[in-house]
């Protein structure tokens, strides 16, 4: 008899611990706990030694798997992120202004003249030049539109002055006409007027921006009858109040 009232008690036991749902955290802790609801981002549960106590609800991506007192098992997989996008080039705007957008700033770097190019100076001009020569001038940048994708069409005058470091004076103007990408990538065609005359300047290059400030580099060719000018250039422009 005395067996029999163990074997039942352990049995009632056994029944009263298979009667619980577990839940188990994605930290590892368990949970004994009596499920009421789940939702798309919630589980709603009873503590199991407080049924009558409050209900209590659980982020559902906390939660790693539930067992129910029946046996069966519900994993929950956790929600994986979705990939963030680069952020697209997008000048910095202020309320209410319109798109047509003014900036200005330095531009430096240096120019290579070809053969004829060097050749036609020291004749015309009389003036032994190195064909490897800096270049400082200043850049204006008119942004005539952005779309809505972040493409923006652009006017641009650079005038350059060259030579400097050789006790030389070489001035250049451009005027360009293009386009600049989204992500920055830009690209422009114009007249430039040089000591050699007039001719076409085709430039591309891209645009960095940090903080409402650009950093344009570019690459510029600029063939005429006496030869061709190779040129990089970079600097920066801001806003023109």
């Amino acid at each position: 008899m005395k067996k029999l009232l163990l074997t039942l008690s352990a049995l009632c036991l056994f029944v009263l611990c298979q009667a619980q749902d577990v839940l188990t955290k994605r930290n590892g802790d368990e949970l004994q706990v009596k499920v009421q609801e789940i939702t798309p981002a919630e589980i709603k549960y009873k503590r199991y030694d407080t049924l009558e106590g409050p209900l209590i609800s659980i982020s559902k991506a906390e939660v790693f798997m539930i067992k129910y007192e029946n046996g069966t098992k519900e994993v929950f997989q956790e929600e994986v992120k979705p990939a963030t996008r680069a952020p697209l080039y997008r000048p910095v705007q202020v309320p209410g202004e319109q798109q047509t957008l003014k900036l200005s700033g330095p531009r430096l770097g240096f120019t290579i003249l070809s053969g004829r190019y060097t050749d036609s100076i020291r004749e015309d001009f009389d003036r032994d030049i190195n064909p490897f020569i800096t270049q400082f001038g200043w850049q204006f940048e008119t942004r005539i539109f952005t779309l809505d994708s972040g493409v923006s069409g652009l006017f641009e005058f650079v005038p350059l002055i060259g030579g400097l470091e050789q006790g030389k004076f070489l001035p250049s103007l451009s005027g360009l006409v293009g386009i600049r990408g989204a992500k920055g990538f830009e690209f422009g065609v114009g007249p430039n007027v040089s000591l050699s005359g007039a001719g076409l300047v085709l430039a591309v290059g891209t645009n960095f921006q940090s903080q409402g400030i650009n950093f344009p580099v570019n690459f510029a060719v600029a063939p005429s009858k006496d030869g061709a000018r190779f040129s990089l250039l970079f600097g920066f422009n801001s806003r023109k109040y």
